[in-house]
């Protein structure tokens, strides 16, 4: 292949942020931290290792995923529990705020919808940053491992333990629905405490040890009624493998807290986006 006489000048254009988060609806954070100051425990699910359990959260709640015995990253799944066709829409949160989140930033939902399901209030691991190979802790850039995949890479290997497996069963017990109906209400994930991030050289999507270690957490404000649904990889801290039995994993642990009343006054629940779906299509 050649290249252009000018190839140096076009990669040296300065790219251009294409969503500025200044021109997002802000979140209150001023609110949410002073509000967290003063939490009741009112749930606690316990996720076990290679599963995934669902857990609600009332709109205006506060809810807290936690690593509890060793390093072990999740998959996160949110709907709006009153519509569950309403969900996470990582594909645009990683649009709107970058390949990772952290506190301050928030889990958008599906068209037509479009509001923030949940608020990032606190990050344990908010430290790390970008490491020197480009890597950071809670993506929107992995979907979840997947038995569709594992099949595809391992000449027809049949596991039962991905993910997006494990999700489905979560979701079809709490809901009622066989799993072949809540199969396509499972989505793509934050993938929490996992670190990720693409290779410098060839682009490609890579994993690493997670830094996690037991206590430590992020955590949550609903901005609706929330159905979480989250999964205990069984890829244990991803520094090796996943979809399979080889890593060592450990349960994650989720707690709902209610804030004070007076610490919440006045709040309101996400409204949905305004566009007007009957002019300009």
């Amino acid at each position: 292949m050649t290249q252009p006489e000018d190839a140096d000048a076009r990669r040296a254009i300065r790219p251009v942020i294409c969503y500025p988060p200044e021109n997002l609806p802000a979140a209150d954070m001023a609110r949410y931290e002073a509000a967290r100051k003063n939490l009741t425990q009112t749930d606690r699910v316990t996720v076990p290792p290679r599963e995934a359990r669902t857990f609600s959260v009332p709109a205006g709640q506060f809810f807290r995923i936690t690593s509890v015995e060793g390093p072990q990253v999740g998959d996160l799944n949110l709907h709006n529990a009153q519509n569950l066709s309403e969900r996470f829409y990582s594909g645009k949160s990683r649009a709107l705020h970058g390949t990772h989140l952290t506190t301050g930033e928030r889990l958008w939902s599906s068209f037509p919808h479009m509001r923030p399901l949940a608020t990032i209030t606190h990050d344990t691991l908010a430290w790390y940053g970008i490491d020197s190979f480009g890597g950071s802790v809670h993506d929107v850039i992995g979907t979840r491992c997947d038995p569709y995949t594992h099949a595809l890479l391992s000449d027809g290997g049949q596991y039962h333990h991905c993910c997006h497996s494990n999700l489905v069963r979560a979701l079809a017990e709490h809901t009622g629905l066989s799993r072949a109906e809540a199969e396509p209400l499972v989505h793509d994930v934050l993938n929490v405490f996992m670190c990720t991030g693409f290779t410098r050289d060839t682009g490609q999507y890579f994993m690493k040890a997670s830094p996690v270690r037991p206590g430590d957490y992020i955590e949550f404000v609903a901005e609706t009624d929330l159905l979480g649904n989250l999964s205990a990889c069984p890829g244990g801290d991803c520094s090796a493998s996943h979809s399979s039995d080889a890593a060592s994993c450990y349960p994650l642990q989720v707690d709902v807290f209610r804030a004070e009343p007076d610490a919440m006054a006045g709040w309101k629940p996400a409204a949905e986006n305004s566009y007007d779906r009957t002019h300009g299509d």
